[in-house]
């Protein structure tokens, strides 16, 4: 870092306003850049942010993810300008902005995807907490507006043909990441989003149903790009392609498609700590028409994760009604009742795995351990294999505070065993949590617990290896 000149006023100021110290500070800067995988940020300190309130200029990405914990703070946007701050320009990537244009911001994370500088910035910028606002009723209106006056414009014939074979490009896609996680073939998702798929999305349609669906499958893409990313921890990508998904979906006017994007936003949200964020966007996911013209499997989905967002809120009661609304709802649920194909993962096991969340979330061990195992019993391993791994290692550190260590290394022998093949750093965090949990035994000499914990030692080595 080059010593400025003068002290930065503008950044000294911003802190004053924040009633930090500059241990606070760093320390909210380190959580931030740790969201985004940022770890050469890990051992920011309270003396980096006096040098650079003295007028250091912090390198890399730093003024970004300072400009985001400092906005966190504050509850409103807060510049790299606004603390005296830039970034370099040729590292810049794009904020998510419900103003700018569907195929325009689209267009953009194509460009991104292609050239390689910019897309490691990307994985490696601010998830930010201030772009998770909904927007107002009037935006979801003129979106769905600015989808028929585009159409008119375009030039090639977009037709039904055109349209299924996209939908089957999206189930193909969809089944991979349930079995092998996010970091398998997100490159080749996002090219066929942003180069094929964006093509046919300028073009002229041969009727306005067909306009509307092929936006909601181009959304649904779109979806799939951002679950992908943030399954593999990439929470800034998935937040740009989340909203890229809402916005296709906007111009569809598929209120069901923007619901199923929205609780995937909720749920990011809840995992990464943002409870009274997750919890809007998941209210959100279940009101009006997002609820209403959703398939009974669908309104399990979105009521489940809601339940999820009240009891990390602390809302126990709301949250039990909502998870036995959720049951209740796929209870209605039949196969080929006309329900969309990005609903074909969710039934009995993972209804239970996310009901064991919430109870966990709420602090109902018991129950919580009940509902995980009943997703373990339930589920189709080899067909949903990475989620399958993520429930043995949830349900085997519930088993863990519990007190039942025993249980817990079979639940995370068996997790282990499962993530053979699969890249998820969902599934490679529960590996994480569980050396940490299995710690204090390693050092009392048991022998079971340095077993699984070599096992889990030598997993996360060849999975940062592959990730490489």
């Amino acid at each position: 870092m080059a010593q400025g000149r003068q002290p930065n006023t503008k950044l000294a100021q911003v802190v004053a306003e924040a009633r930090w110290s500059h241990a606070q500070v760093a320390s909210a800067l380190v959580r931030v850049a740790a969201e985004s995988g940022a770890r050469e940020f890990a051992a920011v300190s309270r003396s980096h942010v006096s040098h650079w309130i003295a007028g250091s200029h912090p390198s890399g990405a730093a003024p970004i993810l300072l400009a985001e914990a400092l906005s966190r703070r504050l509850g409103r946007i807060v510049t790299v300008d606004d603390i005296g701050l830039a970034a370099p320009s040729s590292t810049s990537v794009p904020e998510v902005d419900w103003r700018v244009d569907t195929l325009a911001s689209l267009a953009d994370l194509g460009r991104i995807n292609v050239d390689a500088g910019r897309r490691s910035l990307l994985e490696g910028a601010a998830y930010s907490v201030a772009a998770l606002a909904v927007p107002a009723s009037s935006w979801w209106t003129a979106m769905a507006g600015r989808g028929v006056e585009r159409s008119a414009a375009g030039v090639a014939a977009v037709g039904r043909g055109d349209l299924e074979a996209v939908r089957e490009m999206v189930l193909i896609f969809s089944r991979l990441d349930q079995r092998r996680g996010g970091g398998h073939a997100r490159s080749a998702v996002v090219q066929y989003l942003t180069s094929d798929v964006a093509r046919y999305l300028h073009g002229k349609f041969t009727d306005d149903a067909v306009r509307r669906e092929m936006f909601s499958s181009a959304s649904e893409l779109a979806y799939l790009s951002g679950w992908m990313a943030f399954d593999n921890a990439e929470h800034s990508t998935a937040q740009h392609f989340f909203a890229a998904s809402v916005k296709l979906a906007a111009e569809a006017n598929d209120p069901a498609m923007a619901a199923h994007t929205l609780r995937a936003m909720a749920h990011q949200a809840i995992d990464l700590g943002h409870v009274r964020q997750g919890l809007a966007l998941a209210q959100a996911s279940v009101e009006g028409d997002r609820y209403r013209m959703a398939s009974p499997r669908e309104r399990a989905l979105l009521g489940v994760v809601h339940a999820r967002g009240l009891a990390a809120a602390g809302q126990g009661r709301d949250a039990a009604a909502a998870l036995l609304k959720a049951e209740s709802d796929l209870a209605r649920a039949e196969p080929g009742d006309g329900e969309p194909s990005r609903v074909f993962f969710f039934g009995e096991a993972s209804l239970a795995h996310e009901t064991g969340c919430a109870l966990r979330d709420s602090g109902d061990l018991p129950g919580a351990a009940r509902e995980l195992r009943r997703s373990v019993r339930t589920r189709k391993a080899a067909t949903f294999t990475r989620t399958h791994a993520v429930t043995l290692g949830y349900l085997g550190a519930v088993q863990a505070r519990q007190g039942n260590l025993d249980e817990a290394c079979q639940s995370w022998a068996t997790a282990l065993d499962a993530m053979e093949g699969v890249r998820s750093a969902r599934a490679r965090q529960t590996v994480a949590d569980m050396r940490v949990a299995l710690s204090p035994f390693r050092r009392r000499g048991i022998s079971f617990a340095t077993e699984l914990d070599t096992r889990a030692a030598a997993h996360l080595t060849a999975t940062a290896a592959s990730n490489r």
